[in-house]
């Protein structure tokens, strides 16, 4: 359900601007907060209960997922098998995906070459064409996915989801904004969905940095071009909540990104078109408000040039 005001930060530990996002939408009242994406450490937020002066309350939805779990082992058996069934499909998607994110790479590293020029472009957009099918497509399969399993086990209503949700509700009629920090992306989105949060919001804004400002688009997209293991590639990697639309949230991307590569910027900017790929670094902010975004001054765009551009205020 699109959310009439979301704010995006930047990643707020070391430089945390949350405080002035919150007195910029004039909150005045108590600040729920989801911190589920920290795991077994989600209650440890002293920090940012201070950097609110005291105006927060945790939902503690981690903690309520493992109550359901424990109480409810048929579920957690039948979340596991669909867990493992994702699993899977996204190993079987990246296959695919490292074939063509490679063809697509080399075909646009070609268009500056002598004699290439008035060839190249049919075959760059070809590629990124085939780029946006293949990711359309398994978006296609994980929302079936999810709705296959709702369909079979009606989550919200079994008795300790239940349960959790008319509390969850309680404390969300009271609050005057919800705060969604980052973490394990996977997990702080399962640990929403499981209990329809947004679903229990009323026109409430939302603020959210990390993987909280992933999770709350249309998809959820991990990226990284300097893991472990070598260079990586862009992955659609869920259905994300859908509060805002047009929006590839891209935090830490100074760390993650390669942004002198002009190539490797290009092609997401031009894959992921017409949804702006904002970097979303330390004191960056853009805003969902009236059905359009605007951006704090400093807070860039990946373009489909390869270079990176301020996201218009």
């Amino acid at each position: 359900m699109l959310r009439p005001v979301v704010v995006l930060l930047g990643p707020q530990r070391l430089q945390p601007t949350l405080n002035l996002a919150v007195e910029s939408l004039g909150i005045r009242g108590r600040i729920a907060a989801v911190t589920a994406g920290w795991e077994e450490r989600e209650g440890e937020d002293q920090e940012l209960s201070a950097h609110l002066a005291g105006r927060t309350f945790n939902l503690g939805l981690y903690e309520r997922a493992e109550d359901v779990y424990r109480l409810d082992p048929e579920f957690f058996r039948v979340i596991r098998v669909r867990h493992d069934r994702l699993r899977k499909i996204q190993e079987l998607y990246r296959v695919r995906l490292a074939h063509q994110m490679e063809a697509a790479r080399e075909l646009l590293r070609r268009e500056s070459l002598p004699g290439y020029a008035e060839l190249i472009e049919p075959e760059v957009r070809g590629a990124i064409d085939a780029l946006r099918r293949l990711d359309d497509e398994h978006v296609q399969r994980i929302r079936e996915v999810h709705v296959e399993f709702v369909q079979r086990w009606k989550p919200f209503e079994r008795e300790h989801i239940a349960r959790h949700r008319r509390e969850l509700g309680a404390l969300l009629d009271g609050c005057s904004a919800l705060c969604i920090a980052g973490g394990h992306v996977a997990i702080l989105l399962n640990r929403l969905r499981l209990f329809g949060v947004l679903d229990l919001l009323k026109q409430q804004p939302i603020i959210a940095w990390s993987a909280g400002a992933m999770v709350v688009g249309e998809r959820v997209i991990v990226f990284h071009d300097r893991p472990p293991q070598g260079a990586g590639d862009p992955e659609v990697l869920e259905v994300g909540l859908g509060a805002v639309r047009g929006i590839v949230a891209l935090p830490h991307a100074e760390k993650r990104l390669r942004l002198d590569d002009r190539t490797r910027v290009a092609l997401f900017a031009r894959r992921f078109e017409p949804s702006l790929c904002v970097a979303l670094d330390p004191r960056t902010r853009i805003d969902w408000r009236d059905g359009r975004w605007s951006g704090l001054d400093g807070t860039r765009k990946l373009t489909a040039g390869g270079a990176l551009a301020e996201v218009e205020a």
